[in-house]
């Protein structure tokens, strides 16, 4: 996946969003995409999963222009889970198993997710296991915590076999603890898939394989952890200004 000199505006508005931004994602790279908010990482994660094209400039996947495939063969290669997750009043098993509709009675597929989403304790633990009803609309629903609604949205994007998954920081009601272990476990359990994730904890950011700093919607830097540290600029003065509250 690449992104070439790309630049973009929201229909009927003029304010810039993104601006001529260009970096390349090997395939099953694991990427985070860091920055203060508002800088623009939602609305490039929003292009990656063609919700919008590029005002100017093109993003390509094998050499090939986005807009030259399928829009929902190219939207199905992908799943995407945003802050503002869905969260439904019915078992759990049928949370995570919409998100592959075709396998939502697949209990095999639907506990492997569950694996990979870190949500499978949590549902061990309900009264009646995966057919446990969730949320309060009826009596015998359970509600869970906003971290076990976390674990089990990010469960939803793995029941699909999608090439690429990710992630809008959807792991804000974790601890910085219990993200960079669920971080540990996608990275384990994601080796043939590509990962793109935002997160404003370093201890998760750097571990992944690639690393875009977006400021004022410009890809300022792209590298590795280690690599953007020996640049000394804008990540390295982020991640020590972050470190520097654990001293």
């Amino acid at each position: 996946m690449e992104l070439k000199n790309v630049s973009f505006s929201y229909p009927g508005n003029d304010e810039v969003i993104l601006k001529d931004v260009s970096f390349f994602i090997p395939a099953r790279a694991k990427v985070a995409l860091v920055g203060k908010n508002g800088a623009g990482k939602t609305t490039l994660i929003k292009l990656l999963a063609r919700f919008y094209d590029p005002t100017s400039g093109s993003i390509e996947l094998d050499s090939h222009d986005y807009r030259d495939y399928d829009l929902e063969s190219l939207q199905t290669s992908m799943s995407v889970v945003f802050q503002d997750f869905a969260r439904y009043d019915i078992s759990a098993a049928d949370n995570i198993g919409i998100g592959d509709v075709e396998h939502v009675e697949n209990r095999e597929r639907i506990v492997v997710a569950a694996e990979r989403g870190g949500a499978a304790e949590a549902i061990n633990g309900l009264p009646q296991g995966y057919d446990t009803i969730l949320g309060r609309t009826l009596d015998e629903g359970v509600d869970l915590s906003g971290g076990e609604w976390q674990h089990l949205s990010i469960a939803r994007a793995f029941m699909s076999n999608a090439d690429t998954v990710i992630f809008d920081e959807p792991t804000a009601a974790l601890d910085a603890l219990r993200e960079r272990e669920l971080y540990e476990r996608i990275t384990r359990l994601s080796e043939d898939k590509t990962v793109i994730f935002i997160s404003h904890r370093f201890s998760t950011v750097r571990m992944a394989d690639l690393i875009v700093v977006i400021d004022d919607g410009r890809a300022v830097e792209v590298g590795s952890h280690e690599e953007l540290i020996a640049q000394q600029g804008a990540y390295q003065l982020m991640f020590e200004t972050q470190a520097q509250r654990y001293r």
